[in-house]
């Protein structure tokens, strides 16, 4: 089993976020998009077991790494993961079918990873969630055109020169691309460590 250790400091402020936001009474369906090490979903389906989680992951590593944890936590409420590359259209997304997810969780992707994973991010959510269905994104970005404080600076330039698709992304440009999914940006919470939660409602049909 892989251990990030940002993941072990950031899962208990992001299901404090996910506590707020979700019912935690009635059968929910969620899809974490690049669930990483497998740690937060772990985490959060222990925590919230009303809530059926399919993890996901491009990276093979990482794929063996969550069923790893599935496997050692013994949790019926999470399904084996998923190959998913963000940036194909959701009909490659392991068959899940539109309007049936209630909550999409997306953990420090956004910023290393081509836009086109970003793009397909929000047009795959917006596919796939219920009308006033949630997408939660967490990570470092950009906010009217500045990063803040510093070690954000230092952190992008030091992403841009790993790879010139990468980076912090300003949160006025995710809203207006989710805007074009029929999401919209309902809240910004502030995070430990200089990151943000940002959560996005699917417009309701009514």
């Amino acid at each position: 089993m892989l251990n990030a250790p940002a993941a072990e400091r950031n899962k208990e402020p992001i299901l404090s976020v996910l506590r707020g936001c979700v019912d935690a009474q009635r059968p929910l369906r969620a899809l974490e998009v690049s669930s990483g090490t497998g740690q937060h979903v772990v985490h959060f389906a222990r925590a919230l077991p009303n809530i059926t989680w399919q993890p996901s992951e491009y990276d093979q590593q990482s794929l063996s790494s969550i069923e790893a944890y599935r496997s050692h936590h013994q949790l019926k409420n999470v399904k084996p993961p998923i190959h998913l590359d963000a940036s194909l259209p959701h009909e490659h997304w392991g068959g899940i079918l539109p309007d049936t997810l209630d909550l999409v969780v997306n953990i420090n992707m956004i910023h290393i990873s081509p836009m086109s994973c970003t793009e397909g991010l929000f047009k795959g959510a917006g596919a796939l969630l219920k009308p006033q269905g949630l997408l939660l994104t967490y990570g470092p970005y950009a906010v009217n055109g500045h990063i803040t404080p510093q070690s954000n600076v230092d952190f992008d330039i030091s992403l841009r020169q790993r790879n010139s698709e990468w980076g912090l992304r300003d949160v006025s440009l995710l809203s207006s691309i989710a805007q074009r999914d029929g999401l919209f940006l309902e809240r910004c919470v502030d995070m430990p460590a200089n990151n943000k939660c940002l959560l996005f409602r699917k417009e309701s049909l009514v």
